[in-house]
């Protein structure tokens, strides 16, 4: 009489911590992103940062190259190259909240799955780019590039879109390795810089069919799957790491 007394509550018990341990995967992925968001709508940083320093860079490539316009692969690797180094400043401050206010320590804490602040993060720098775009591209259409832009739109999104996620995904792995380094504005360009070389010629390569000359033409598909395939690989292996690298 007693044996089944005392396997009883241990199996309920079991039962019920697994059910209370993850009732909604991505609710805890969805609180951290709104608070990123909400920490940048009331307090602009990263977007004005990046927003500035993509349209001081087309500035200094009007001037640099001596050309009024560009096109073709020229256009395509201006835009592709300032979004990469605009990137690059929102990846430094990624997780600065976390470090100076123990969001760190809470996530370590929290009976949630520590990868649900990768996705939140990188969800977040997803958005930050998106918003940059919106502004850098129409600043880069009216400094520097030659052909209209409108015929180039649809697929100038696919291309951007699938360029966001190889940076959202690497930019939030190397700025939670070096957001607890003291050299971290100059560790996050060292390991950033060569893993999303890829992306970035991937991106060109593919955008340089819309800028030309003679008008935007087809998308080649090529390029597009090397992109696509590099933010699966990239994307998968982040979020395997990640556990692992906020735990040391």
């Amino acid at each position: 009489m007693s044996e089944p007394m005392t396997r009883e509550p241990t199996t309920e018990a079991h039962t019920s911590s697994m059910s209370h341990a993850d009732p909604r995967p991505m609710r805890p992925s969805m609180a951290l992103l709104r608070k990123d968001l909400l920490l940048e709508r009331r307090s602009p940083e990263a977007i004005p940062a990046m927003l500035l320093f993509s349209v001081i860079t087309f500035v200094l490539f009007h001037f640099g190259l001596g050309r009024d316009e560009v096109s073709g692969q020229l256009a395509a690797g201006v835009l592709t190259v300032t979004i990469l180094f605009a990137a690059i400043l929102g990846i430094n401050r990624l997780f600065v909240s976390e470090q100076e206010e123990g969001g760190f320590d809470g996530v370590l804490l929290a009976p949630i799955d520590r990868t649900a602040l990768f996705v939140a993060k990188a969800t977040a720098l997803f958005v930050f780019l998106t918003l940059v775009e919106i502004a850098a591209v129409a600043a880069f259409a009216i400094l520097l590039l030659g052909p209209s832009p409108f015929p180039a739109l649809p697929g100038l999104i696919v291309v951007l879109g699938l360029l966001n996620v190889a940076l959202a995904v690497v930019g939030a792995l190397v700025s939670a390795l070096a957001i607890r380094t003291r050299a971290r504005d100059l560790i996050v360009p060292m390991l950033a810089l060569p893993l999303l070389t890829p992306a970035l010629i991937g991106a060109a390569r593919a955008a340089a069919p819309l800028f030309a000359a003679a008008g935007a033409e087809a998308l080649p598909t090529k390029w597009l799957a090397v992109l696509a395939l590099y933010d699966l690989v990239f994307g998968l292996l982040a979020y395997a790491v990640f556990d692992f690298l906020l735990e040391d």
